[in-house]
């Protein structure tokens, strides 16, 4: 059983936002991405999804990542913490720092990281990115510190409309957020901070690789 399914079997999520959209509606939000300044890939598997990844991110560039379910499926995380790359990894860093103030201002110095890497929680087909958490460490790199932004998305969280990809991160994503954070944590989670992430303006910053599958939350 996948940790999303053992999760809903324990949580009252609204399941209707997490369904695989038709090809016509993939390609509407494309477009529609697109015609906001993103930069965007398809693919249609996880391992794909992993090298459209690495094949953005060039050689001796520091990299940094937001907790992500979906970069966790597809090998992301498990390739960063292997070492088989030629990046600066400033993730692994962060907890090799034992003061606890040191290490927060070492992470925010890390949302400038040259490569920052995450998911969203709702892609409205209009084009809008809705993405959120509790402390803003895995958002706060998305509208301007970092350099490069890649966002890596399963095509479940694509929602009819801005107003749907809202209601995708309180009824559904926010719900098995809160179930991963106590699990994890001893505590759950919470809607912090938030960001509609409405258009990128600054040319080839921000990527968007959409997977065809069912992935994150």
């Amino acid at each position: 059983m996948s940790q999303k399914s053992q999760y809903l079997d324990d949580v009252s999520a609204d399941e209707s936002y997490d369904q695989l959209p038709d090809d016509e509606t993939v390609e509407a939000t494309v477009a529609n991405l697109e015609d906001r300044g993103f930069d965007v890939v398809v693919v249609d598997d996880a391992a794909a999804a992993l090298d459209a990844v690495t094949d953005r991110i060039p050689d001796g560039v520091s990299v940094m990542n937001g907790h992500s379910t979906t970069l966790e499926e597809i090998g992301f995380m498990d390739l960063l913490e292997s070492g088989d790359h030629d990046w600066e990894d400033l993730h692994s860093q962060v907890w090799t720092i034992d003061d606890d103030e040191e290490r927060q201002q070492f992470r925010r110095e890390a949302q400038a990281a040259d490569y920052f890497l995450g998911s969203v929680n709702a892609i409205a087909q209009t084009g809008e990115l809705v993405a959120a958490d509790a402390s803003g460490s895995r958002i706060g790199a998305y509208p301007f510190a970092a350099g490069n932004l890649v966002l890596v998305s399963g095509v479940n969280k694509i929602t009819e409309d801005l107003d749907a990809a809202l209601d995708r991160l309180e009824q559904f994503a926010y719900k098995l957020e809160d179930a991963r954070a106590q699990e994890a944590y001893g505590q759950g989670s919470v809607i912090a901070k938030q960001l509609i992430y409405r258009h990128e303006t600054e040319e080839d910053r921000t990527t968007v690789v959409l997977v065809r599958e069912n992935l994150g939350y």
